[in-house]
Parts: structure tokens; sequence; C-alpha cells
């Protein structure tokens, strides 16, 4: 009985590789999922940085016709708050750098 219980390779081995082969995966694909949402964030803040960079600004003058007249128009877009503290909107010309106003936090607290 012990000799055929030694010769037995049925079960165990196999189990415990998977559990060790299932293991590794799971750590790669939370690894890779974790660097697909950082830059998945990084590109949607350059795409409304580029869309913050549209200048919105109008005019348009006063109109005099026979018996009526209308004033004319100004609107001028101002800075947003991220424009104003980052010093002007830069998004991420160096490769690394965050856009202004996102910070990517790890885990423990230190930004990546």
């Amino acid at each position: 009985m012990l000799y055929t219980f030694w010769n037995d390779q049925t079960g165990f081995v196999v189990s415990s590789e998977l559990v060790l082969v299932a293991t590794v995966l799971v750590v790669g694909v939370l690894a890779g999922l974790s660097t697909v949402r950082d830059q998945v964030i990084q590109e949607l803040a350059d795409v409304a940085d580029a869309i913050s960079e549209v200048n919105q600004s109008y005019s348009y003058s006063g109109v005099i016709a026979h018996s009526a007249s209308t004033a004319g128009g100004l609107f001028i877009d101002l800075s947003d708050y991220c424009e104003i503290i980052g010093g002007g909107a830069t998004g991420d010309q160096n490769s690394g750098n965050e856009p202004q106003c996102v910070e990517i936090n790890s885990i423990n607290g230190q930004s990546e």
C-alpha cells in the first residue's frame, strides 16, 4: 500500500502546479490592469487639457438701422483654475508627466 501511494501521480502535483500558475497569472493581470487604468486616466486628462485650450471668446459689433439698433456683445475666455495654478496648460509634453490637476497615486500614497 505504501508503494502504490508513493508512486501515485494523480491529483496533487497537477493541482499545486495549477494553483501556482493561476496565482502568477492573476498577479500579472492585476499589474497590467493597473497600468492600463493609469494610462487611460492620463489620456483622458490630455483630451480635457486640449479642449480647455480652445479659445471660446467672441465679439460682435452693434448694428444701427433706420428705426432700431442693437448693442454689440463680447465674451472673453478667462483662464481655468488648473491653468492659473499650473502657469499655463502644458499637458504632458515630456513623457511621464501628468497633466495639470491630475495626480495618480499608488496604494501606499506615493505619487507615481
